[in-house]
């Protein structure tokens, strides 16, 4: 075995451990089906265009890069990942994937028998909703999955066609897992390009009710390689710059999450991810008719934008606020400042969308405060590598002054550099209980910040003082 899989040996990052979390704790179960890459028994369409050693190594790639995908998935949904497997022993798989994956190997019989065994399999355990994936679908994400799970509230079923004619994804909740059991049969043409058109057909006559994910392609055939080439090669002759993951949380942000996201529309090599914390006024549909990934999280800013991150596939992540227009052209400006050196973090320079003349001193503050003093806030579109956010631990679960917090500790890495554009953010919490009110607010919880006083107390002091109760 090569160095590089047995530096897989003590797991792939995000796969679950096996004391956390246990398949019994959790509702809902994202199952991934793959198989040990053995030469000359894996992608066997594909040896003729790479050879057997080629088409096992591609498998083993795409497999590593799904894992990887989704592997943020079970801390941010309170889910559990397994692997199912075919093929090798279970040595195998735990020395290319890790002795703590949870590993399962798919069992004997043919496919619709393997994919029937783990749904039921889940279901026994307690599972509620189950999602099964392949690993050979190159433009899969972490949202789309979430959002599987998401649309599993409503539907019994969810499926993600697949370019070829079959699908990708396959999804069911326990309640309708008996009615679901003739879409697992041996009457499918498993392996055709009408294996989706005979399950949906299956699915009406049941009475099952269904949703499609989005079309993607998958790779069997050496005329499908092209696809994973585009989606593997990173350079700049191929993409404007290195992806961005925007993320937004948002709680009842319905009157303002749309400026925000028609900004972000045109914008190159840039995902959004709204994290959603259980609005009541139709956020999510806003967002999702905007073309931004929805995810549903528990409330609380600093959890949704660690859940944002841990699903996200951008080498570098920018916080949003929900009442917060970026400029154009602000991935020049994320990319520029992230590439200087001795720069651990970015954020833009604060306009407050408002007339009142009072405003441009706060403007001024903002603005010195954080090119000086190497503070922005969370208002300003705060941004850095993803890679350098796992390393601080993201955002400190608090209830309040989080934003400050990780800026802190980004400033003992490196430099917290303002780009020389604003952004334009709502005067809406400037203006509610005044302006030099909010600012002198502002000041004595950050001084009690400094102090050591709860972010408990600070936040229900804030609380009364913003007269929300």
């Amino acid at each position: 075995m090569s160095r590089s899989h047995r530096n897989l040996s003590s797991g792939l990052n995000g796969i679950p451990r096996k004391p956390y979390p246990m398949p019994e704790i959790f509702k809902e179960r994202l199952i991934v089906f793959t198989r040990y890459p053995e030469t000359g028994k894996t992608k066997t369409r594909l040896i003729p265009a790479l050879g057997p050693h080629g088409a096992a190594e591609l498998h083993r790639r795409m497999a590593e890069r799904v894992l990887k995908i989704v592997g943020g998935l079970p801390s941010a949904q309170k889910m559990t990942l397994e692997v199912r497997y075919e093929g090798g022993s279970q040595e195998q798989m735990e020395s290319w994937l890790g002795s703590d994956a949870l590993l399962t190997p798919q069992g004997a019989g043919s496919l619709d028998r393997r994919m029937h065994s783990a749904f039921e399999d889940a279901f026994a355990t307690g599972c509620r909703k189950v999602v099964i994936i392949g690993t050979d679908i190159p433009g899969i994400t972490a949202t789309l999955v979430a959002g599987a799970f998401r649309r599993l509230q409503k539907q019994d079923l969810v499926l993600g066609p697949a370019a070829d004619g079959g699908y990708y994804l396959i999804g069911l909740r326990k309640a309708a897992f008996d009615r679901a059991r003739p879409l697992l049969s041996a009457d499918i043409p498993w392996g055709t390009e009408r294996v989706l058109q005979m399950t949906l057909k299956i699915a009406e006559e049941f009475g099952l009710g269904f949703t499609l994910l989005e079309t993607l392609k998958d790779i069997d055939r050496p005329e499908d390689l092209p696809v994973w080439e585009e989606a593997s090669r990173i350079t700049p002759a191929t993409c404007f710059s290195e992806r961005i993951s925007v993320i937004i949380p948002t709680l009842n942000e319905a009157d303002h999450i749309e400026a925000t996201l028609r900004c972000l529309q045109g914008a190159r090599n840039v995902e959004v991810i709204v994290v959603d914390g259980g609005s009541s006024d139709g956020t999510p549909r806003v967002a999702r008719e905007l073309g931004a990934e929805v995810l549903r999280t528990t409330r609380g800013r600093a959890f949704q934008m660690n859940a944002g991150a841990a699903v996200s596939t951008g080498g570098i992540l920018l916080f949003l606020h929900a009442d917060t227009k970026l400029p154009p052209g602000f991935e020049v400006h994320v990319v520029t400042v992230l590439r200087k050196p001795g720069v651990s973090a970015g954020a833009f320079g604060l306009c407050i969308d408002s007339p009142v003349s009072s405003l441009r001193i706060m403007e001024r503050i903002a603005n010195l405060r954080s090119r000086y003093a190497q503070m922005p806030y969370g208002d300003q579109g705060i941004f850095v590598s993803a890679a350098l956010f796992r390393q601080v631990g993201g955002f400190p679960e608090m209830p309040i002054m989080e934003d400050f917090e990780f800026v802190r500790r980004l400033k003992r890495i490196g430099r917290i550099e303002i780009a020389p554009a604003a952004v334009q953010t709502s005067a809406r919490r400037w203006l509610s209980v005044g302006i030099w009110r909010t600012w002198w607010i502002n000041q004595l919880v950050v001084a009690g910040h400094y102090l050591g006083i709860s972010p408990q107390r600070l936040t229900a002091f804030y609380r009364r003082q913003k007269g929300l109760g």
